[in-house]
Order: structure tokens, then sequence, then C-alpha cells
């Protein structure tokens, strides 16, 4: 078994993940803890990002996928038959590789997901809009502008107003599937420098082909190939100290 040493968020037991006849992923146990940064690495197809999506049942809207085993969170088996999607994925904010801003006002992108939950009021809606706005470092580039599409915003600045809209449900585990790939250099490290932030607040689950940024944001990493987990531990241990062979050989660039 695969554990952290902090309290458990995210319990994962022997699970399995078929896509119709393949199986995409094998005997998956793991421990993700509460208010740390998890990173997801291996090369392209080895199942990280299936895995993420596994989490908030993103996978679900896909015909023929099969999932066995357990995916506990804070000890509830989001499988079970009596789970709430709906509720479960407003815990479970998404971040995702290209960033999909809604064709609206960036006022309207924040304050979307809070409507739909119920919340009417426009003054707790604005107090929603900028608390988000400056936890995702955003707020003093667009406060002058909320009004404006936010198709007119850089995309490191999409990026970061999707992280604003995904917190403004309150999630508590935020998902982000490689949420710098697409951005320059500067747009990443503030995308990075926003991560280290929000692990006050949330639990970070990343997926991410950067080694050097895994080694950067996360506390704990997990090294996957071809649908198995191969290591699983600390950050420090696993880039200078790792256990198996075939970590050593993914970090050290000789394959992968």
């Amino acid at each position: 078994m695969a554990e952290t040493e902090n309290k458990s968020k995210v319990h994962v037991d022997k699970m399995d993940f078929y896509y119709g006849a393949v199986q995409a992923l094998f005997n998956i146990n793991m421990d993700i803890a509460e208010k740390k940064v998890t990173a997801f690495i291996g090369p392209s197809g080895c199942g990280k990002s299936t895995f993420l999506r596994t989490l908030n049942r993103m996978n679900d809207i896909i015909d023929g996928t099969r999932l066995e085993g357990k995916v506990m969170i804070d000890n509830s088996d989001i499988y079970s038959p009596m789970t709430d999607v709906v509720g479960l994925r407003k815990k479970i904010g998404m971040i995702f590789q290209k960033s999909n801003p809604f064709p609206k006002s960036i006022y309207d992108n924040i304050a979307y997901g809070p409507r739909i939950h119920g919340v009417k009021d426009k003054n707790k809606l604005m107090e929603i809009v900028e608390s988000c706005l400056i936890k995702s470092a955003l707020w003093d580039e667009v406060k002058d502008r909320l009004d404006t599409s936010a198709m007119g915003l850089s995309g490191g600045q999409q990026q970061r107003l999707c992280i604003a809209r995904a917190l403004a449900i309150n999630p508590e585990i935020v998902l982000m599937d490689e949420p710098a790939s697409a951005l320059d250099p500067k747009s990443t490290l503030k995308i990075e420098d926003l991560i280290n932030e929000l692990k006050k607040d949330y639990t970070i689950i990343i997926v991410t082909h950067n080694m050097q940024q895994a080694g950067r944001v996360s506390d704990y990493t997990a090294f996957f190939y071809e649908g198995h987990l191969i290591e699983f531990g600390a950050t420090g241990q696993i880039f200078t100290k790792p256990n198996q062979k075939q970590t050593e050989d993914y970090i050290t660039g000789r394959f992968g």
C-alpha cells in the first residue's frame, strides 16, 4: 500500500479500470494526503489522466468504462450506487490542459457555478467573484474589466480564470490535468506559485509531463507506467532515492 504520513483525503484500494475490454489501470493502491500537492508523472498514455478522472467520475461519461475496487473520499465510497455524483463534483474542482473559459464575461465565468447551486444575492456573488480572483492571483489584472469577455484574456490569464471558476463552488479537492503545458514559462511560474498558495486550503492533485515542475510544486509523487503505479512517495525521495530502477530510469531520462 502506497501511503502518505499525513491525514488521507483520498484512499484508493485495489482499483482496476477498463475502457471496454481494454484494461487501462491495474491494481492501484494509494493514499492521497489532505492539503498537500500530489503529482502524477509518467510517459504519455501510462494512465495518469485516466486515474485523475476516476477521482471525480469524469470517466463515467465515456461508454463502456468500468471500475473495480474502491475509491474513497473522506471515508465515503464514491462509486457506491448511493453517491450523488453532482454533489461529488461540487467537492472536486477540475482544471484542464487547455484553458476553457466560457464565452461570457469574466464575472459570469466565476458566478456561473454558485448561481447553479442557488446563490442569487448579487452582493454574495460579487464577494465570491472577488475572493476567487484574489485566490487565483488575477484580481489586480482584471478588477476594472469584470464585464468584458473572458476570451480577451491571455492564455495564462484564462487558465488562472479557470482556476478561479473551479474555486467558486468551494471544492475541497482540485484536480489539474497538465494545467501549464500550453503556457509560456512566465505564465507557468504564476500557476506554480498559485499551486503552492492553494494547498493551504485545498488538496491538489496534478498530472504533469514536466518532471521539474513535479519537483517544484509537489509534496508527493506517483510514477505510472503502462497502467501500473510503479512507485509512490515523498517527492524528495522519489527524485533523489527512488526504490525502483524503472522510476530512476524515467526520472534520469533513460526512457519515456
